[in-house]
């Protein structure tokens, strides 16, 4: 019988309470890039450059942190969503990009692993909501 890989499927043997942190950013990087590329495109961006450029507003590290502050500010995560943050912040990776801080990486990876969280666990309605507001919190500050 030939193997099958599908990441949707329901079986999936992958237990993302057990994974540590940095998996769960490893994931979620992945997750947030695509939910990224997916919200530009939607919006009628198509030429490549332009795409590469205003996508950086969204996936970096100090858009990502600044994000998680003002949902973390706002009461916006349940108990168990700060505490994947709280992992999330707490991980060290062992190198930070020459770019940001290591406290704004921190931040970044934190909410990088409440959303890989959220899609092992296929509970996409959350990474939906979670992703919405991002765009919502990014847009209004580069507005302004």
């Amino acid at each position: 019988m030939e193997k099958r890989i599908n990441m949707f499927d329901s079986q999936s043997t992958i237990d993302a309470h057990q994974l540590n942190s940095l998996a769960l950013a490893y994931m979620g990087d992945a997750v947030y890039e695509l939910y990224v590329r997916h919200h530009l495109l939607e919006s009628g961006k198509v030429r490549p450059n332009q795409l590469h450029n205003i996508a950086k507003r969204y996936v970096s590290a100090k858009a990502q942190s600044f994000v998680v502050h003002r949902l973390l500010d706002e009461g916006y995560f349940t108990e168990e969503e700060e505490a994947i943050i709280r992992r999330g912040r707490n991980a060290k990776s062992g190198t930070v990009p020459k770019n940001t801080d290591v406290q704004t990486y921190r931040y970044s990876t934190a909410i990088e692993a409440l959303i890989g969280f959220h899609h092992l666990t296929k509970n996409v309605n959350r990474v939906e909501q979670i992703m919405l507001s991002a765009f919502t919190i990014i847009e209004e500050s580069l507005k302004g």
